[in-house]
């Protein structure tokens, strides 16, 4: 009789509807059923497919459009308070640095060509002319340093993996768009460096509690799938 074996183990062969299972004994079963979803095989070579990539990255696009549903609360600074930078910090820690920085993109080249999906249902090319401009093109850098600091910290346990996601998401999805944040105040809100520094502290509360969301999704993704490549890194 086989033993039972790991999905993980199993590769597909050329035959219409099967696959061939190979186990650490050596033991090989034919057309049995495959989980697609096995941790192991969303990870694998072929996760690094341009299709799969493409979908990913679709994927998180449309999950910033799905956060700027979530009404923003408007300050006078002319820059509003948005759940849309959660989804910055998911693309860097989940994708990495570069899939999530083209989700960002893919996003806002949407919004750049009149789709309202920016919170309040705004859009088109006026919105890299508004006060808040700086903090949108601060946002595919800050998936990029996201995702970059999510591949050189640790995340073998789901513990690590949280305390790295608030980590990283601090310095990509915080510091970094609020970095570009400031220059666009500055250019576009006529505000000095001064006024502009203390403009952009008024968000950090807020982002902060962004960066503790980020590392409980992290963790909850780490625990149920436990082989998911943080950061998009491929060891």
């Amino acid at each position: 009789m086989n033993p039972p074996v790991d999905d993980a183990h199993r590769v597909r062969t050329g035959k219409p509807g099967g696959v061939r299972i190979h186990s650490m004994s050596g033991w090989a079963i034919d057309n049995a059923p495959l989980n697609p979803y096995h941790p192991h095989l969303l990870n694998s070579p072929p996760m690094q497919s341009s299709s799969r990539s493409l979908a990913l990255v679709a994927l998180f696009a449309a999950m910033m459009a799905v956060f700027g549903l979530i009404p923003k609360i408007d300050l006078p600074l002319g820059v509003p308070i948005t759940l849309q930078t959660l989804g910055v910090m998911l693309a860097g820690c989940l994708l990495g640095p570069k899939r999530g920085m083209q989700a960002i993109l893919l996003f806002l080249c949407a919004v750049a060509i009149g789709l309202p999906l920016l919170s309040g249902g705004r859009g088109g090319m006026g919105v890299f002319f508004a006060p808040s401009s700086g903090y949108l093109i601060g946002f595919p850098f800050g998936a990029l340093v996201t995702g970059y600091w999510m591949t050189i910290l640790p995340s073998a346990t789901p513990r690590r993996a949280a305390a790295s996601a608030f980590m990283a998401s601090a310095l990509g999805g915080l510091l970094t768009v609020h970095a570009f944040g400031v220059v666009g105040l500055v250019l576009m809100a006529n505000l000095t460096w001064t006024q502009a520094l203390y403009g952009t502290l008024v968000f950090v509360p807020g982002d902060l509690i962004k960066c503790a969301l980020c590392a409980m999704i992290v963790h909850t993704v780490a625990r149920g799938m436990p082989d998911w490549r943080f950061g998009g890194r491929t060891v």
